[in-house]
């Protein structure tokens, strides 16, 4: 490997944030800032290899072109091993800045919103078609 090669390698890290159906971010970054149960924290491609619980929070990255990306996420698990960082979360969301990231949060939370009605609504129906066929069956009341 050449010297140049070995130089570039040490200046970035290759940060992928996954969420259970997608991969929401894989980029290169030359440092990031989270937030974990104990306190925030940064790490730089050199930083010692380490594991992290994140709390829920907002994350920030700066790109080597020096653009600072922005990522609201909801807890997970950092993981730092050599060049690359893997943030394994069930929920997260990007902006470029911190009011489209709040937008971006916002729409989030209401479709969670709406999805849990949604899902209560359902189990609600299921609850009373299941009540309804004991009663048939005249296991009601002895069950």
């Amino acid at each position: 490997m050449s010297a140049i090669a070995d130089r570039t390698d040490r200046t970035a890290m290759t940060l992928k944030v996954l969420l259970p159906h997608d991969i929401l971010w894989d980029r290169p970054v030359r440092k990031i800032v989270a937030e974990a149960e104990n306190g925030a924290f940064c790490l730089f491609p050199r930083h010692i290899d380490c594991v992290a619980a994140l709390a829920p929070g907002i994350l920030t990255a700066r790109t080597p072109e020096g653009a600072e990306i922005f990522l609201a996420v909801d807890g997970g698990v950092l993981v730092k091993c050599g060049q690359e960082v893997l943030i394994s979360t069930r929920h997260a969301v990007s902006g470029s800045n911190l009011e489209t990231l709040q937008d971006a949060v916002d729409e989030q939370f209401k479709l969670a919103d709406e999805r849990e009605r949604e899902t209560r609504s359902a189990l609600a129906q299921f609850e009373a078609i299941a009540i309804r066929r004991f009663r048939e069956l005249g296991l009601y009341g002895r069950i």
